[in-house]
C-alpha cells in the first residue's frame, strides 16, 4: 500500500513539472510598430529583430535583393493578398557607418526604390520595411542585413 501512494505521488509531481514546463507566460504581442526617423544610428540598429505576424488575408511580400558590387541595395514590392488594403510602405536603410535613410514604396506589384549602402565586407547594413494598411494598422514584414558582394 506504502508503495502505490509513493508510485502515485511520484507520478503527480512528474506530470506537475511537465506541464509547468510546457506552459510559459507571455507578454502581450506587438502587432505593429511604426518607422523610426533617425539620425546616427547605434550598433542596435543592424541587428535584425522578428517581423509581425501579418494576418493572412492582409500579407503582402517585400523582397530585399543582393547589395551588388557598386552598394546599391533595390527593394521590390511583389504584392500580395493585402495589395488592396495598403497605404503606404516605408523602406528604411540602416547603413554601418551610422547612417540611415528612408524611403516609400509605391503601392503597386513591381515598385520599387534603391539604396546605396556601405562598400565594406566586414560591416553589412540593416533593410527594415514597414507596410501600414488602411485599417489603421502597420506591420514590420521585412528586416534584413544586407552584406556587401564583392565579386
Amino acid at each position: 500500500m506504502q508503495g502505490r501512494y509513493t508510485v502515485f505521488f511520484v507520478l503527480l509531481l512528474c506530470t506537475a513539472v511537465l506541464i509547468a514546463g510546457c506552459t510559459g507566460t507571455t507578454g502581450p504581442a506587438q502587432t505593429s510598430g511604426s518607422p523610426s526617423a533617425g539620425g546616427a544610428s547605434t550598433g542596435s540598429n543592424l541587428v535584425p529583430s522578428p517581423t509581425d505576424v501579418v494576418p493572412e488575408n492582409n500579407a503582402v511580400s517585400v523582397t530585399v535583393k543582393e547589395k551588388e558590387y557598386n552598394g546599391k541595395i533595390a527593394v521590390v514590392f511583389d504584392g500580395g493578398k493585402g495589395q488592396n488594403l495598403v497605404s503606404s510602405i516605408d523602406v528604411t536603410l540602416y547603413r554601418s557607418d551610422g547612417t540611415t535613410e528612408t524611403a516609400k514604396i509605391g503601392k503597386n506589384k513591381g515598385d520599387q526604390v534603391e539604396f546605396v549602402g556601405t562598400k565594406d565586407p566586414n560591416n553589412p547594413d540593416r533593410v527594415v520595411v514597414y507596410v501600414s494598411e488602411m485599417n489603421g494598422q502597420t506591420y514590420k514584414v521585412t528586416d534584413v542585413i544586407s552584406e556587401y558582394r564583392q565579386h
